[in-house]
């Protein structure tokens, strides 16, 4: 919803009032030589714009930029300290603030963007789900629904065979997407009992595992897996290696899903919290050159990142996503305007809704083993969600010339009821626990997991 620009202005300084009224906000950068993180995934492109650029340095701050090996390792590297921030998958702030692996409070103040994954499957599994798909023109229609998949996992079952498939970290995107797709078509991916179970495969028909980003191809084509959920440009790679087929973008699954975000600790913005402020303008900045003028920007933007410092995947590999469209079986592109999504239509505000989403799904399969009330889940999204430090930064950016009110959403609180999910389930954040009680698969009221089972 857009509001009248006093209204826009009125709320950004507000917000930007009671953020500098503790004092951390409008003064030199207390660090200014930095290092951040980022996994080899297209997404992370408002880091390499901010840096090549010049933004980082017009704020005021240096920045190095470090590929890391696993969101394991890029979580672990910023809570030592040996990171100052990182590129992070949306959930994984709000697992480490409740405890799931190690314990951290971790907080973020900018989205890196709306939507970018999509699940992925071998030409084998596409070619027995084909089967079961309705056609339209000698095409399948779309949006893929895992119904299709469904016959393909019983068979396996049924032939005592694992139907392995990949995401790339337990309190991450990719898998709680690939979840809800599953289960969404029938297809039980499994429950946590932490911290004596973190498989995440109690009582599942697909098995889900960790595989870093960049060698998920590798290990379809190898036949360890049957498909999975990642970033690209590691399903249009499949594509273009003849090795698999991209079966529904997470767009398709749940519109406008925030994918990344820039994580810090909560100490280390306490103790810059003029850096932060500086580093998030310049995301900020980013972002606007990536969409700005109906992504006029994205041929350069691609060119950064097809550099081996960055992505380092093939110009045309990255083209296929980023400039609007997305390939699925080869030879099937389809025109997907907003798959990659930085700045329009809020893509770079940190969400409290949709923070309380991911905090549900954890919830659902188990990483969140009690029951929590309907407050809880607002107070912790409030915790590590930061959208007043994004605005204090949005309001400096209009005071200096480099932005337009206009260009900011007035409202980050919590969005109305959303039904824009592929089973049509509505989402209503202010009621998390009714959310959770109208899906056929999964935890609810007060189930927990335990001894294998799931225990009312």
């Amino acid at each position: 919803m857009k509001l009248s620009k006093p209204n826009i202005l009125a709320v950004v300084a507000t917000a930007a009032l009671s953020f500098s009224a503790t004092g951390l906000a409008g003064g030199k950068p207390e660090k200014e030589d930095l290092k951040f993180g980022f996994i080899k995934l297209t997404d992370m492109a408002p880091l390499a714009v901010a840096a090549e650029k010049g933004f980082f340095e017009e704020e005021g701050v240096f920045v190095q930029l470090e590929a890391q090996a696993n969101w394991k390792v890029v979580m672990d590297r910023v809570v030592n300290g040996e990171l100052d921030g990182s590129h992070m998958l949306a959930p994984a702030p709000l697992g480490a603030s409740i405890g799931y692996g190690n314990k951290a409070d971790i907080i973020t103040a900018f989205s890196m963007g709306y939507n970018g994954s999509a699940i992925t499957v071998s030409n084998d599994i596409w070619k027995q789900m084909k089967a079961n798909l309705p056609m339209e023109g000698g095409k399948p229609v779309h949006p893929i629904k895992a119904d299709a998949l469904k016959p393909v996992v019983d068979k396996y079952k049924a032939e005592g065979k694992p139907f392995n498939m990949a995401m790339t970290f337990p309190v991450g995107t990719h898998n709680l997407k690939l979840r809800y797709w599953l289960a969404a078509g029938g297809i039980n991916p499994g429950f946590y009992a932490p911290p004596q179970d973190t498989t995440g495969q109690i009582n599942a028909d697909a098995l889900l595992s960790v595989t870093p980003p960049p060698q998920m191809p590798a290990t379809l084509e190898s036949g360890t897996i049957y498909g999975y959920c990642v970033g690209e440009p590691w399903n249009q790679q499949a594509v273009f290696k003849n090795i698999g087929v991209p079966v529904i973008t997470d767009d398709e699954l749940w519109k406008d899903t925030p994918e990344k975000v820039f994580g810090v600790t909560k100490a280390w913005a306490d103790k810059y919290p003029n850096t932060h402020l500086a580093v998030v303008k310049a995301l900020i900045r980013a972002s606007m050159w990536l969409d700005a003028e109906n992504n006029k920007n994205r041929k350069e933007a691609i060119e950064m990142l097809s550099q081996k410092q960055y992505v380092g995947a093939d110009y045309e590999v990255l083209a296929n996503s980023m400039n609007g469209t997305f390939e699925y079986e080869k030879g099937d592109k389809r025109s997907l305007p907003d798959f990659n999504t930085f700045f329009r239509h809020g893509a770079s505000v940190p969400s409290y809704s949709s923070a309380i989403w991911y905090l549900t799904q954890m919830r659902r399969w188990g990483e969140i083993n009690e029951f929590k009330p309907d407050g809880w889940y607002m107070e912790t999204a409030k915790k590590v969600y930061r959208p007043d430090i994004y605005l204090a930064a949005a309001k400096e950016l209009v005071a200096e010339g480099k932005a337009k009110a206009e260009d900011f959403p007035a409202d980050t609180s919590i969005k109305p009821s959303q039904n824009f999910f592929i089973d049509k389930i509505s989402f209503d954040a202010n009621k998390p626990n009714d959310y959770l009680a109208k899906f056929p698969i999964g935890l609810k009221a007060k189930q927990t997991v335990s001894g294998g089972k799931i225990v009312d």
